[in-house]
């Protein structure tokens, strides 16, 4: 029998406390434990940033992260972006430019774009584009992605 480990993770500012086994994914602890589907799973192997959510604020593949790892951090989903009912400035610009086909990617790319905009690395649409090459967009959507998030560095006051 395998003894699970107790965790605490503050997931979307709600305090929670899981026990998992020592393998378990941050993913499958969100996806399987939380019931928080919006973190999506593509490749399993930290390739596709399908699985992209924002630990301690800073963008991390969870499908390589282990839950047991991250005792005591914070977890931002995409369900957690929102505030107050209002979207997140990100999330209303994928829809004011479409920049979404299947919709299956979007997740991790926003989760993505917001750890990006607090970086304050991305001026121009190429080093956005750089900067958010570990998201995959199996549809080709990028062109829209990429004025969405733009968008939205102007409208969080990122942009120079």
């Amino acid at each position: 029998m395998v003894s699970r480990i107790p965790v605490t993770l503050v997931v979307n500012g709600i305090e929670t406390q899981l026990e998992v086994t020592p393998w378990t994914t941050l993913l499958d602890a969100l996806r399987d434990h939380l019931h928080l589907t919006g973190t999506k799973k593509g490749c399993d192997h930290g390739q596709c940033g399908a699985c992209t959510v924002l630990i301690d604020g800073r963008r991390v593949n969870s499908c390589l992260t282990l839950t047991v790892m991250k005792d005591g951090a914070e977890v931002t989903t995409i369900e957690g972006l929102a505030t107050d009912g209002a979207l997140h400035p990100l999330q209303q610009a994928f829809i004011d430019h479409d920049a979404f086909q299947c919709g299956y990617c979007t997740p991790g790319q926003i989760c993505s774009a917001a750890g990006l905009l607090a970086e304050g690395k991305a001026r121009t649409e190429d080093e956005i584009r750089e900067l958010m090459s570990g998201n995959i967009c199996r549809c080709g959507a990028y062109p829209n992605i990429v004025a969405a998030i733009h968008q939205a560095m102007g409208a969080m006051g990122s942009a120079s």
